[in-house]
């Protein structure tokens, strides 16, 4: 078994011919105003350099998918002779202490690049027992080192639609390399012959990206409920959508990505789903998340997307897709297919 799903070759040099930019230098803030969102200027032909239009996309895909270069700092965590996630080794020494839960059987059989690899305690046979016994050491873990305890469980599977081999608290979930799924949803509005998307600029007072520009429903998929749900809660807490409207939504595919950063190994799947409004609608935010939201063309939100870093890095990939699926990234720009691909970097499954 190898260690991660390979990267496909093309896409990958795509991607680093497009990025010579050094991200490390350029912090990703919510620095910014509505005004600087429409101020943006179009793209201009005669000033921009039309073959590198896309340059500015496939620099928001690196901002998703880096440190593929050190897949081999993690171990395999296998349960029950599946792959479940990757944990790094600085990370896996801490779990060593809690021998009453994780083991670390020397077997290369999993692709690891160390003699062993991660798994949990054969005395923890059911789901319940594994959730109890790995929540307790997180809570022993504590904000030292899994910072932003939410409380809120996320399933641990191999794919998709696999048997759950127990739950994990969502802030864990990158130190453990697991699969993570969430739904986030374009909200669109025809308005005067032209498409425009409902965005959210999320609260200063969030724990993650504060003040960047988000979509109009995202979120993680939790355990015990199923996408459409997901999305109903979603629509009803962040923008005031009744189920009634947000059963409109339709499922229009999914992108992934897989992104490295120090001990966390974030692999994620994003259900996409596209959500036609009349233009009566306003959306209105119920859980104090979001700070404003703005309707906006949707050739203004390619353009904040090509030359910003305004947008949460993970919302620029859905609506980069939905740009393609609605025709405003055309086969004739290079690197087009390229782009399309690497949307799915990530284990799809």
């Amino acid at each position: 078994m190898r260690l991660a799903p390979p990267i496909s070759s093309r896409a990958a040099a795509s991607i680093r011919s497009s990025v010579d930019v050094a991200f490390s230098s350029r912090s990703i803030t919510g620095n910014f105003s509505w005004e600087d969102v429409f101020s943006m200027p179009q793209f201009d032909s005669s000033t921009e350099d039309s073959s590198s239009y896309l340059q500015g996309y496939f620099e928001k895909v690196k901002l998703c998918n880096r440190g593929s270069e050190k897949q081999y700092e993690f171990l395999p965590f296998v349960i029950e002779d599946q792959i479940v996630g990757f944990i790094h080794n600085g990370f896996a020494g801490r779990l060593r202490t809690f021998k009453d839960v994780f083991i670390f059987p020397k077997d290369k059989l999993y692709g690891s690049p160390f003699v062993d690899y991660v798994s949990l305690n054969p005395m923890l046979k059911t789901p319940e027992q594994r959730t109890i016994a790995v929540g307790n050491v997180i809570k022993c873990l504590g904000e030292e080192w899994i910072p932003g305890i939410r409380d809120e469980l996320y399933p641990v599977t191999s794919s998709f639609g696999a048997p759950t081999f127990f739950s994990l608290e969502r802030a864990a979930a990158p130190y453990f390399g697991i699969k993570a799924y969430g739904v986030h949803m374009n909200g669109y509005v025809e308005k005067n012959g032209q498409k425009h998307l409902w965005i959210g600029k999320r609260s200063q007072v969030k724990p993650t990206y504060p003040g960047m520009l988000d979509h109009l429903v995202a979120g993680g998929l939790p355990h015990g409920i199923d996408c459409q749900e997901n999305l109903a809660k979603e629509c009803e807490e962040e923008a005031g959508i009744p189920r009634s409207m947000c059963n409109g939504a339709i499922p229009v595919g999914a992108v992934s990505y897989m992104d490295i950063d120090g001990h966390r190994y974030k692999r994620d799947v994003l259900f996409c789903y596209d959500l036609k409004l009349p233009e009566s609608f306003e959306p209105k935010n119920e859980d104090g998340e979001v700070e404003s939201f703005k309707l906006i063309r949707i050739t203004q939100v390619a353009e904040v997307i090509r030359k910003t870093e305004f947008f949460k890095p993970n919302c620029s990939l859905v609506i980069i897709d939905f740009l393609f699926r609605h025709g405003y990234i055309h086969p004739e720009r290079l690197g087009y297919l390229d782009l399309l691909r690497s949307l799915r970097i990530g284990d799809c499954s």
